[in-house]
């Protein structure tokens, strides 16, 4: 069903070296090839378009979601439209991302929307990974649109991870927060050679006492462009804080655009962002105990990503 290929993938996406524990969906070149549903956790095949329905069952608790897509064909353009309906009280983590190994000169190219309605007081944990690799030219494109709506007492924190070798990715991030409703967001990004990545992550917090933290950070190397945007939004008594810092290296460049926009004398809204090189003093006491000029950048750049 998988072979070693597709397993090397999944375990770079999501640190499975074997099928997962509980429910899944698998999607490779544009196919399901894999699907396990629980008691409590239901997968069903849209009918209209590409793509699948999650429905999570009110009070689940302790279990999980993995729906990687493997791409390894060139020229293949996938799309998928994905609906979450995570039920009233429950606790569930999800996996998802995509791996592009392309061996080619043509393109290939995934598409993601995933749209998560995160019942009340639901809790969720959404992991996305997405990375490329593959002996051929070709491009490794990714472009992953994630909404999610919270309803009262919910919570949603997302870990938006891009590892390596996406030649170009357009993320977008839409978050609507009711009364005591949180977010959490934390998103880590690499680029090289001449790799581009636009990020734009947008939060609107429309209850009374919603809160949401952004944080972003990204390395950027060789002739590489990186573009955010970071956006949010208080319209009642609210608290938000956006935090997005990166590293610039050789001829690459770094836009960070971050907004907060406050309607509500009670919204407390604060932004934060940074664009610098790599310190010198880290680098001379690295190398101090012994690691090469590279070893210590490679290093200070793990932890920073980490």
């Amino acid at each position: 069903m998988l072979d070693e290929l597709d397993k090397s993938m999944l375990s770079q996406m999501s640190g499975l070296h074997e099928l997962p524990i509980g429910a899944y969906n698998i999607r490779r070149n544009g196919e399901k090839v894999a699907r396990n549903t629980t008691a409590n956790i239901d997968i069903v095949t849209k009918k209209d378009k590409p793509g699948i329905d999650i429905i999570v069952k009110p009070g689940t608790k302790g279990e999980s979601v993995h729906i990687p897509v493997i791409l390894t064909q060139e020229g293949l353009n996938d799309v998928v439209y994905n609906t979450f309906e995570i039920g009233e009280g429950s606790d569930v983590l999800i996996v998802a991302g995509c791996g592009i190994h392309n061996p080619g000169e043509k393109k290939s190219q995934h598409d993601g929307v995933h749209e998560f309605f995160v019942r009340k007081g639901a809790r969720i944990k959404y992991v996305e990974r997405h990375f490329g690799e593959g002996s051929g030219n070709g491009e490794r494109i990714l472009n992953p649109k994630t909404i999610i709506e919270v309803e009262e007492g919910g919570f949603a924190e997302l870990e938006l991870v891009q590892i390596k070798g996406v030649s170009s990715t357009k993320r977008d991030t839409e978050i609507k927060l009711h009364k005591n409703a949180r977010a959490v967001v934390s998103e880590r990004l690499l680029t090289y050679k001449n790799q581009d990545a636009e990020s734009k992550i947008n939060v609107e917090m429309v209850g009374r006492d919603s809160s949401a933290r952004i944080i972003s950070r990204s390395v950027a190397r060789d002739e590489s462009k990186q573009l955010f945007h970071l956006n949010m939004s208080g319209y009642e008594r609210c608290r938000g804080h956006i935090q997005c810092d990166s590293i610039i290296m050789d001829e690459a460049t770094v836009q960070s655009i971050p907004k907060i926009s406050a309607f509500h004398s009670d919204s407390q809204l604060i932004h934060e962002a940074a664009i610098g090189k790599i310190a010198s003093d880290q680098l001379i006491k690295l190398m101090s105990l012994g690691l090469s000029e590279k070893e210590a950048e490679d290093t200070i750049l793990k932890g920073f990503l980490k």
